[in-house]
């Protein structure tokens, strides 16, 4: 296994060559310009003149490239253009909020999803598989927005049990900041409950057709039994595989989730990034989303293992 993990790790390095690349040219070559932003409005063509020589932007693209990769191999990310500020400090104070938001949701989703689906699968045909199969349609089909606004006039407005918006840190108690995550969370999961929903019952009923249920069942092993120790388990490697791909999902869905409730995490520092096309925020954000979505395929490819035995790297 050791040899395969090295292997892994090491092609990352290409990958994020190859994003460094494509994230660099996009940012240069879209219409725009970060000198005239910060400016303002009242900025003289001379005034934005010298912003450009100030942020280097007046180096050709390959002089501007060869300093972002010497920077990003020292591991140095850079100055935000906007805030004036190191890229690393404000990426980790817009960390926690992002990592609970999406820790709540994949939670939530999990506990919602994978028996529901489990259940759906078992009574085929059923009332419940019909709803859940209708649920994971619906889910699909509206916008993460759209839910997270009638969340927000349902419990917010009208029944006044959660806050608009906003975002309470850790350290100021886990009460506060688990109930300004529970309605945002709730609106993120809703997709993410159709989806690992929707391959439980479909992973589950093929494992229900095979030989060794039936023997379980020919032994009186009970429906509990059979279902969580030799179904589920049996089926556990397509349903951890869409987990994972969830996870590595939720980074660009808080983007508009954040966006919604008003929470400082990634999302919304992308996005400000974005509109005031903060190249070295931008960059930075990205290649982090990139390591992430890849070190979490290299978790569920090595969780295979575990959960199947006959699986060898």
């Amino acid at each position: 296994m050791w040899p395969y993990l090295i292997r892994r790790i090491l092609a990352v390095i290409p990958v994020l060559l190859v994003v460094s690349i494509i994230v660099f040219l996009m940012l240069r070559l879209t219409p725009g310009d970060p000198a005239s932003n910060i400016a303002g409005d009242a900025a003289t063509t001379e005034d934005i003149a010298k912003l450009r020589v100030q942020l280097g932007l007046e180096e050709p693209l390959p002089v501007q490239f060869a300093i972002y990769i010497k920077n990003l191999l020292r591991g140095d990310f850079g100055e935000s253009f906007y805030y004036k500020r190191s890229v690393i400090s404000m990426i980790g104070d817009s960390v926690e909020p992002t990592l609970s938001l999406a820790l709540f949701t994949i939670v939530i989703a999990c506990v919602i999803a994978v028996p529901f689906g489990t259940l759906a699968a078992f009574k085929q045909g059923s009332w419940l598989d019909r709803i859940v199969m209708g649920f994971s349609v619906v889910g699909f089909s509206v916008p993460v927005f759209v839910i997270g606004y009638v969340l927000i006039y349902i419990f917010s407005v009208k029944l006044d049990w959660f806050p608009v918006q906003g975002y309470q840190n850790l350290s100021e108690g886990i009460a506060g900041w688990a109930y300004r995550l529970i309605l945002p969370s709730l609106a993120l999961s809703v997709i993410f409950i159709a989806l690992i929903a929707r391959m439980t019952r479909t992973s589950v009923l093929e494992v229900l057709n095979e030989d060794y249920i039936r023997t379980a069942k020919a032994k009186g092993l009970s429906q509990t039994r059979v279902l969580l120790k030799h179904a589920l388990r049996n089926a556990a490697v397509p349903i951890v595989t869409v987990i994972g791909i969830a996870i590595a999902i939720l980074m660009s869905g808080v983007v508009v989730t954040e966006s919604v409730f008003v929470i400082p995490g990634l999302g919304s520092l992308t996005l400000d990034a974005i509109q005031g096309r903060d190249y070295p925020t931008v960059q930075a954000l990205i290649i982090l989303f990139s390591v992430v979505y890849v070190m979490i395929n290299l978790f569920i490819d090595l969780l295979y293992t575990l959960l199947d035995p006959r699986i060898r790297y």
